[in-house]
């Protein structure tokens, strides 16, 4: 048992643990006698303004700091949910930065920043996390627009060693003047597998000078960590700091390591020790993921505990707990992402927590076509030795759950966070003959362009692509998919399907992944986009496709599709959505995956609606059979790649208006070639020329603005894109 010392709860604090019976009920019952309100003079947390209130304290109220902000968190995720489990374990770390160090003076860069909520608390913003009324105020990571205390907005991984060597650089090179003192890196242990993080080791240690990268090594990431340097990092924990190999010694940089990573006062220490230091160092601490969670040592215990209260018995309300260091391969105590209650130690859900409001709804689009793609590939495993799912760290947001990767064994890979590697290492499975499938999130693969250009379409690798929250979201600015059309339709090479139903999605990735030598095979990569939440709505609702109602004729085929999965696959199956699939091997070849498909034929106007904008363009069709008495012609062009000329060509006859819908970046994405197509093959009869009009997402980022608000912002309702049509008649 690893005993994990830090500050938070005392010993009176309890709270309920729901029972079997009550699986949508709170884990945690926090009393609002033990919750700080804001302008509560009695609560420390209240009265922090500043890291100069931080510093006015006295030693020993820094514990009862580090408590109010643990319970301040504990309630926040029930109320709002957020990246709880890592700011839980980062509260006495975070105390200690501010306690020792002069922000903004001292430049303080959280790498992904998904565990700045405390920080956030002590830098003027702890109204955003104590008062419901003003949850909204802040993002869930750095951003400069909100404090001068933050130093970039980030929400991506690996990068902060880099940005703070570049501060250090420049004060540095202007000396007093610059106004920057101490410079900080903090970054997690499972930010550091990506490839930047060495980067940016490798340049601190030759550009010297004063930097101090403090390394949070709370043994867990996201879904664990994976790759080599985790032993030797695990040595160095057992042995106090002394052992070798020495990943951080190895690239020249000082080093000194910390077991009491939840003790604010040893951390305090720690950091006083490196202040001001004329060279680069790794302050390595041990920490506790989601030090504060209830102590339950499985999901299985917390599914058959009793509602009777769980006291803490350490007065920091950081539990000694088992929940560490399991030999099963995942590290993440059989806990999926978001899909059970988090709790302490290696605990996948823990990653991100959703509100109680959020507890027992339908999974988001992510998961059920994340779990339904997996359904579809498992079956073939047995036959294709060569199929594998690469997941780059963050598998349960996109429905890779647990107990698939444990079914899948070797057919499953999680590379860490390593987009890069990720896709470089498929494009090696692809060349040797095996079937790569790559899954992540849209903006995530950003981080791979280079090697979606080189390594897989240069080189014409046959990997298969996932791409997750492609299109508009209301995310944060950093995880907007807004712009992935743009970037994967115009890969020479590449292939970019953008299906619009369940089936069509199976189908696509049926004859994506079809095994190397396959008849009608695709013969480069293939990209598919995941549909999101109005295609799955309208999955849900036959109504929002008021044209055809869900009911599309079969289209040909490559290759066959299992039609059903075995209840261990988590009862997601090829058959899930819209009745029994039925896809037949018709050798249909690439011609015909690319055709575009028209889904009601019409007269006047045209409307193409791509991916998630397709159930608007058929709502928008019955609106104005409605209201005008026009019949539309409705069009599906199920893939970005190319244009369909042949479609195009026929609505030349009786079509004055051609629309196109997209839900992300219009400029430089898929509406305008249609636009282009018909300036470029301009007739001489006038009245063959169609007008088109294109609607899309203006070039900007956008940050947590709900979906229904981008879409009226863009245009893209049914009453605005009408309403642009009758104008032009």
């Amino acid at each position: 048992m690893r005993s994990a010392s830090g500050n938070g709860f005392d010993s009176s604090d309890s709270f309920a643990v729901s029972g079997a019976a009550e699986r949508t009920a709170r884990l945690h019952d926090i009393p609002p006698s033990i919750t700080p309100s804001h302008g509560d003079d009695s609560h420390l947390l209240s009265r922090i303004a500043s890291p100069a209130d931080v510093k006015a304290l006295a030693p020993n109220e820094l514990a009862e700091l580090c408590r109010e902000i643990r319970t301040t968190l504990l309630a926040y995720g029930h109320q709002h949910g957020g990246h709880i489990g890592s700011n839980l374990g980062m509260v006495e770390a975070t105390v200690a930065l501010h306690r020792v160090f002069d922000s903004p003076r001292d430049r303080i860069v959280f790498d992904v920043s998904h565990q700045s909520y405390v920080h956030k608390m002590l830098t003027g913003r702890a109204a955003a996390y104590l008062d419901p009324d003003r949850f909204s105020e802040v993002t869930g990571f750095t951003n400069p627009d909100e404090s001068k205390h933050d130093q970039f907005v980030l929400g991506h991984t690996g990068t902060s060693i880099s940005l703070a060597c570049g501060l250090a650089k420049t004060r540095d090179m202007e000396g007093p003047n610059s106004g920057i003192g101490n410079v900080i890196a903090v970054i997690g242990d499972g930010s550091l597998s990506s490839g930047v993080a060495f980067e940016g080791l490798n340049n601190a240690a030759e550009q010297g000078g004063n930097l101090i990268i403090v390394f949070n090594d709370n043994e867990m990431s996201i879904a664990g960590d994976f790759g080599g340097m985790y032993g030797p990092l695990a040595r160095l924990r057992a042995s106090g700091g002394t052992a070798q190999p020495n990943l951080f010694n190895a690239f020249g940089l000082d080093y000194r390591y910390v077991e009491a990573g939840n003790d604010v006062s040893a951390l305090v220490a720690a950091f006083e020790e490196v202040r001001d230091i004329d060279h680069p160092v790794v302050v390595h601490i041990h920490t506790l993921k989601g030090a504060g969670y209830d102590g339950e040592e499985t999901h299985a215990d917390r599914q058959t505990a009793s509602a009777s209260p769980v006291s803490f018995d350490s007065p920091t309300g950081v539990h000694p707990t088992d929940n560490v260091n399991h030999s099963e391969p995942w590290h993440s105590d059989h806990c999926n992402l978001s899909d059970h209650e988090p709790h302490e130690g290696q605990c996948e859900a823990s990653h991100w927590q959703n509100p109680d409001a959020a507890i027992g709804k339908p999974d988001d689009p992510r998961k059920h076509y994340g779990k339904m793609a997996m359904a579809a590939l498992e079956p073939r495993f047995a036959a294709e030795p060569g199929l594998v799912v690469i997941s780059p760290a963050t598998p349960g947001s996109n429905g890779i759950t647990h107990e698939f990767r444990e079914r899948a064994g070797a057919h499953y890979v999680d590379t860490g966070i390593t987009e890069s590697h990720a896709v470089a290492y498929a494009a090696g499975i692809a060349r040797a003959g095996g079937t790569p499938v790559v899954a992540t999130t849209a903006s995530f693969f950003q981080r791979a362009y280079d090697q979606f250009f080189q390594e897989m379409s240069l080189n014409r690798s046959r990997v298969t692509v996932l791409d997750f929250l492609g299109g508009l979201s209301g995310s944060d600015n950093t995880h907007s998919g807004a712009y992935d059309v743009t970037m994967f339709s115009n890969i020479p090479g590449a292939t970019m399907l953008v299906p619009t139903s369940a089936r069509d999605y199976l189908a696509d990735l049926a004859w994506a992944t079809a095994p190397a030598g396959s008849a009608d095979a695709p013969a480069g990569p293939v990209v598919i986009r995941v549909p999101g939440e109005a295609i799955l709505t309208a999955e849900r609702d036959a109504t929002l496709l008021p044209v055809t109602g869900g009911q599309i004729a079969d289209r040909p085929q490559s290759t066959s599709l299992p039609v059903s999965v075995s209840s261990a696959s988590g009862g997601i199956s090829a058959a899930t959505v819209r009745g029994t699939v039925s896809v037949t091997a018709q050798h249909a070849g690439v011609r015909h995956m690319l055709d575009w498909r028209v889904n009601q034929t019409g007269s006047h106007v045209a409307i193409i609606g791509l991916g998630n904008a397709y159930p608007l363009a058929e709502q928008t069709a019955a609106a104005l059979s409605a209201d005008y008495g026009i019949t539309a012609t409705v069009i599906d062009p199920r893939q970005c790649t190319s244009l369909d000329s042949d479609v195009l060509e026929s609505l030349r006859d009786g079509h004055q208006q051609v629309i196109t819908l997209e839900d992300g970046q219009l400029e430089g994405g898929w509406g305008e070639k249609v636009t282009a197509y018909y300036a470029n093959h301009h007739v001489s009869d006038g009245s063959r020329n169609p007008h088109v009009l294109n609607f899309g997402a203006a070039k900007e980022f956008t940050d947590r603005v709900p979906l229904g608000e981008l879409n009226e912002r863009y245009g893209l309702t049914v009453e605005q894109v009408t309403e642009a049509i009758t104008r032009c008649f």
